[in-house]
């Protein structure tokens, strides 16, 4: 084939890409190849407090006498984990844990003894009492009334999660969003136990106890032979969709005193699990939670620009969903934010149609922001694996 036969054939291929791109609005399914795009250019969909479970009807009542504000805002339920990932393409799930060491911290909460209720929530696909009664972290919302939960240890919910990434090895990368609690909202009735430096190390032990390294992406895999996860990203990168593909990642929710905890001894997260949401000078600086999409639409931009990864939030407190406003919603998917989190993947009818998801319920698509940083359109292959 002669040079210039081989340069129209070049920018012939290039152009049926670029058409495919444009007709698929840039979405990106879970066995898309997608050569050279990073993770960071791409934007996924997640939930909020993805394991959560309304209070029971008599419940709610009982957190509605003393603010209904209150009770509005939890009046939300989640599908099971393993259909949020495999039927609603969700990839950034939240989980909250509480340390139960021993066991038996949140065995019998409060709001059960006072609404008089001693028959199980057939909503959870589990015993509560033992579950909760092993040693172990827990995973709920808040102890006293609020508990209901879809998995009710971190063991669980990660065994769920890497049975289902298991048989789905070509899987866009899932976050695990983790908020570590020790703090109650209202009476409870017990009072949790903070997370120390051992209990931390308790954390990162259970996520390696369960999720093989072959399925891990750590801040030292993207660090790298980089001093610091700041200077591999703002310099070479995140690893490619398809270095990344059938990998979970972790990140802690928490900016506090906690956080700088899990950070000690550990300035780059040498050896650590979860990414920590730092200010960008930090030498930690990778992943970054910004929940205001509206207020700090601006920031999140130019932190999404610069190559780090940004979660925020399209709703909370089930506002959103009450009024159908999708002001929020369209703010969070524009500013460029690679993790979109919801409280509504689907519908809740009850209150309106607003629900967060990409078109053709694609799982993933390139990011409106940091994707035209890449190497361009023409060039993603949109061709299957499969």
């Amino acid at each position: 084939m002669t040079k210039p036969m081989r340069m129209a054939n070049c920018i012939f291929s290039m152009f049926i890409a670029c058409l495919l791109f444009r007709q698929t609005n840039g979405q990106v399914s879970d066995t898309t190849a997608n050569n050279g795009l990073r993770l960071n250019q791409i934007q996924v969909v997640g939930t909020h407090n993805s394991y959560h479970l309304s209070p029971e009807p008599k419940l709610l009542e009982l957190i509605a006498a003393a603010s209904e504000r209150a009770a509005a805002a939890i009046d939300y339920s989640h599908a099971p984990i393993v259909r949020q990932l495999s039927e609603l393409g969700i990839r950034q799930l939240e989980l909250d844990i509480y340390a139960d060491p021993q066991g038996g911290l949140f065995t019998n909460p409060i709001g059960k003894t006072l609404i008089g209720k001693t028959n199980t929530d057939s909503r959870m696909e589990f015993n509560f009492s033992s579950a909760m009664s092993k040693p172990g972290i827990k995973v709920i919302h808040s102890p006293g009334f609020d508990f209901a939960t879809t998995v009710p240890t971190l063991i669980d919910a990660l065994k769920r999660i890497q049975e289902w990434s298991i048989s789905n090895p070509h899987h866009v990368p899932i976050l695990i969003l983790i908020e570590l609690k020790d703090d109650v909202t209202g009476p409870a009735g017990v009072k949790p136990r903070a997370f120390d430096a051992e209990m931390l190390n308790s954390i990162d032990a259970e996520i390696r106890s369960i999720v093989s390294t072959d399925k891990l992406l750590t801040p030292d895999m993207v660090r790298g032979e980089f001093e610091s996860l700041r200077s591999a990203i703002l310099e070479r990168g995140w690893p490619t969709l398809q270095e990344s593909r059938g990998r979970i990642m972790f990140a802690m929710d928490n900016e506090s005193s906690v956080r700088d905890l899990y950070l000690e001894g550990h300035p780059v997260l040498q050896g650590r699990v979860m990414f920590t949401s730092v200010d960008e000078t930090h030498p930690a600086a990778a992943w970054m939670k910004i929940n205001d999409p509206i207020r700090d639409f601006d920031r999140i931009q130019t932190m999404v620009a610069k190559g780090y990864l940004v979660r925020t939030r399209a709703d909370s407190e089930t506002r959103q969903a009450r009024s159908n406003d999708a002001t929020q919603r369209d703010k969070a998917l524009a500013s460029g934010a690679q993790f979109v989190s919801t409280d509504y993947p689907e519908p809740d009818l009850r209150f309106s149609e607003y629900c967060v998801r990409f078109e053709s319920k694609a799982v993933a698509r390139a990011n409106p922001v940091s994707h035209s940083n890449a190497s361009g359109m023409a060039k993603i292959d949109l061709e299957s694996k499969e």
